[in-house]
């Protein structure tokens, strides 16, 4: 996947395409990177990309002659990369939304900055907005990492074990379960005797098990619309007939 960012702050991607997950997609060409400096295509001596908001009022505003010039660059280079402004109007970044940009041909992310970004831009270039939370950042670019590195991981060939992305938290509606490894024993807790059992069912029970308890404990909101599987059904039963026993 070709993956354009428009940026003020280039440099701040450089130690982020050479690391961990994000450079192993890069040098397996998993994704190819590019970074425009929006600055580049600002003209006159001052290379000025912001300016005052008509109508008055706090901050400045990102210019559209730039950033249309910046991304007309990308798009000679991806004529059918899709196009999203990082925004806090935006649509709220899932793993749902993850797993759709990763079938995409390409991505260009515009990172907006100061006050926001000149609406003529937007209306008349921007695909989509996205929004990683319901809080504003110093700019764009934080977000542009954070949806690059939920779309790389699902893209096929970029983890070692393309299972993992199918197993993490939210990709089925749940938090994932608990997760134990080597000591069998810390701080003198051991790990759940199921884990070293063998026995793969009742592990995957477990596991099953465990990520509706979470989810309950800490995100009960991905419950309310949720069609249970037989299974989880199963589950549920066996607690309320447990917490029946418990209340007499």
């Amino acid at each position: 996947m070709d993956v354009c960012v428009l940026t003020l702050f280039p440099e701040l991607f450089d130690p982020f395409w050479n690391h961990g997950i994000i450079r192993r997609a890069v040098q397996g060409q998993k994704i190819k990177p590019v970074t425009i400096n929006i600055r580049d295509h600002a003209k006159g001596r001052h290379r000025i990309t912001d300016d005052r908001p008509y109508g008055g009022g706090c901050g400045m505003v990102m210019k559209p002659e730039p950033l249309a010039a910046a991304l007309a660059e990308a798009k000679a280079a991806m004529p059918s990369a899709t196009t999203l402004l990082l925004s806090p109007q935006g649509r709220r970044f899932d793993q749902a939304l993850a797993l759709s940009l990763a079938s995409e041909d390409g991505l260009i992310l515009v990172c907006g900055r100061y006050e926001g970004v000149d609406e003529r831009f937007v209306d008349q270039h921007v695909d989509g907005e996205i929004s990683i939370g319901d809080f504003v950042l110093t700019g764009g670019e934080v977000g542009a990492m954070v949806v690059i590195d939920a779309v790389a991981r699902l893209i096929p060939g970029v983890l070692g074990n393309d299972e993992s992305a199918g197993s993490d938290t939210f990709c089925d509606g749940l938090v994932e379960h608990a997760h134990f490894t080597r000591p069998p024993t810390f701080e003198d807790e051991p790990v759940p005797d199921v884990l070293m059992s063998g026995n793969h069912r009742e592990i995957e029970r477990w596991r099953r098990e465990t990520a509706l308890m979470r989810t309950v404990m800490k995100r009960p909101d991905l419950l309310a619309q949720r069609d249970f599987s037989p299974q989880e059904r199963d589950i549920l039963e066996k607690w309320r007939r447990d917490i029946d026993r418990l209340i007499g």
